[in-house]
């Protein structure tokens, strides 16, 4: 059972990591329905994200998809959040966070049905004392610090509390609000996930929720599956994949908040 459950996880590892995202939307109701208890269930889950993001991040820095610079200056508040959020994760019962964790996934496939396009064109008159220029890979964008960091923040401890690396709100967070090119915020996703997920996965760990063994053998396959899809993601045309997706993601979580209710 051990076995099939690390085959289900390498093929989770693989589709996310082509959308620059860790699984956790996949791999906490996996364990779920595995019968794993949920606060396990997440710490295992932000686990295996971190073993994603690695592998993911690798491949991406070789193809000069991650923004340094943006990803570790966003990553110092979202870490906070996702640590915040696993430290206190033991104050809300299983049935609460799965209802959040619905949400969650509600949220992220309204981003994938949906074509939302933005202007990346960092223009004069979103010039300020708190907007940051970025040129990177040829592309030129803006970033209002003032709405990046409250929002990374809060997108964190969320990540941390129901077990996801934040990839599936970072990516549509960085590409609506922030105006950051799809093809960047994807590979600086890949990295930034790995360390939100190391925020909330040492609160989880503080609160003995971890199943080390488990963990380790489920990390060897998500490694390799991440090498796999970070490959795929380069020359992919994303956009067919993650409509079918987003309609995949609605089902999941109308059947989440239906086993949270029972």
């Amino acid at each position: 059972m051990i076995l099939l459950l690390a085959a289900i996880v390498f093929a989770v590892a693989v589709l996310f990591s082509i959308l620059g995202q860790g699984g956790g939307v996949l791999y906490t109701p996996i364990q779920l329905f595995w019968g794993i208890e949920f606060h396990v269930a997440a710490t295992t889950s932000l686990f295996l994200i971190m073993a994603t993001s690695l592998s993911a991040t690798i491949v991406f820095r070789k193809a000069k998809r991650v923004d340094w610079g943006l990803a570790i200056v966003l990553e110092s508040v979202t870490t906070l959040g996702g640590l915040a959020g696993g430290l206190y994760s033991g104050a809300f019962s299983g049935p609460a966070l799965m209802v959040l964790f619905s949400a969650v996934i509600a949220f992220a496939a309204v981003f994938m049905v949906r074509d939302f396009e933005l202007g990346t064109e960092c223009r004069p008159a979103r010039r300020g004392r708190f907007t940051w220029r970025r040129e990177f890979s040829g592309e030129v964008y803006c970033v209002n610090l003032l709405l990046a960091l409250p929002v990374s923040f809060a997108a964190g401890a969320v990540s941390g509390l129901v077990g996801v690396g934040g990839g599936i709100l970072k990516v549509p967070m960085m590409v609506l609000l922030f105006g950051i090119p799809m093809s960047i915020a994807v590979g600086s996703s890949a990295f930034m996930i790995g360390l939100t997920a190391a925020g909330g996965f040492a609160g989880h760990v503080a609160s003995g929720h971890w199943d080390w063994r488990v963990s380790l053998l489920l990390g060897v396959a998500v490694f390799l599956g991440g090498q796999i899809g970070a490959r795929r993601s380069i020359g992919i045309d994303k956009r067919k994949m993650k409509k079918g997706f987003g309609w995949f993601l609605f089902a999941l979580a109308v059947l989440m908040t239906a086993k949270a209710l029972a």
